[in-house]
């Protein structure tokens, strides 16, 4: 687990090490106080992507990072930068 606080928010992040927008959004999660836990999906990528397509019922290839704040399928970097910018971010977390 990574980041700042110990939360009561379940937040996960699947992300592949290369990808600069997965480093974005953790640097964005920790810059608000938020842990996380991240799960590097490039020991089966191509398998992991399915699968997570299937789970968030996504068409078409499945982008990284994939966020989930409490059960709630939030989207990638840019969702979770556009949550934060108009300062919505308390609609998704526990205080």
């Amino acid at each position: 687990m990574t980041g700042h606080n110990v939360s009561m928010n379940d937040i996960e992040l699947f992300t592949i090490p290369t990808c600069p927008f997965c480093r974005k959004a953790k640097e964005l999660l920790e810059d608000n106080y938020l842990d996380y836990f991240e799960y590097d999906i490039s020991h089966d990528e191509e398998k992991i992507r399915e699968k997570l397509g299937k789970r968030f019922k996504i068409d078409g290839r499945v982008t990284v990072p994939q966020i989930v704040i409490n059960g709630k399928h939030i989207g990638g970097y840019s969702e979770l930068k556009d949550i934060i910018q108009k300062g919505k971010l308390n609609d998704y977390i526990k205080n």
